[in-house]
């Protein structure tokens, strides 16, 4: 599957979503893009799975009508100390999001 790590994420997680096509969006020259462009950009690319941490996100697009799904990584922060105990939901909910879907990984 591909999938698309938000660039405030440390692209070091990128290693441990083993199984899956991983880039980050500086790979994609995509840094600086707004949200809703950025999510445009991913579907035009075929990205399956967009994971990010900003948790407001679902909350400021309308992420039903995109040809992606959404996972939310809700961590006490982007480190990635922080980020590598919610990688075996992780793994999990990117085999199950549905285009459309949010997806909240939580702690």
């Amino acid at each position: 599957m591909r999938i698309l790590l938000d660039e405030q994420l440390p692209r070091q997680l990128a290693r441990y979503l083993v199984g899956h096509d991983v880039r980050t969006v500086q790979q994609e020259s995509w840094a600086g893009l707004k949200n809703g462009a950025l999510l445009t950009k991913a579907e035009g690319a075929e990205f399956s799975v967009f994971v990010t941490g900003d948790q407001n996100l679902e909350f400021q697009q309308n992420i039903s009508n995109r040809r992606l799904g959404v996972l939310v990584l809700c961590a006490s922060s982007n480190a990635l100390e922080d980020l590598l105990p919610l990688v075996p939901a992780s793994l999990t909910a990117i085999a199950t999001v549905r285009p459309g879907q949010v997806v909240r990984v939580e702690a």
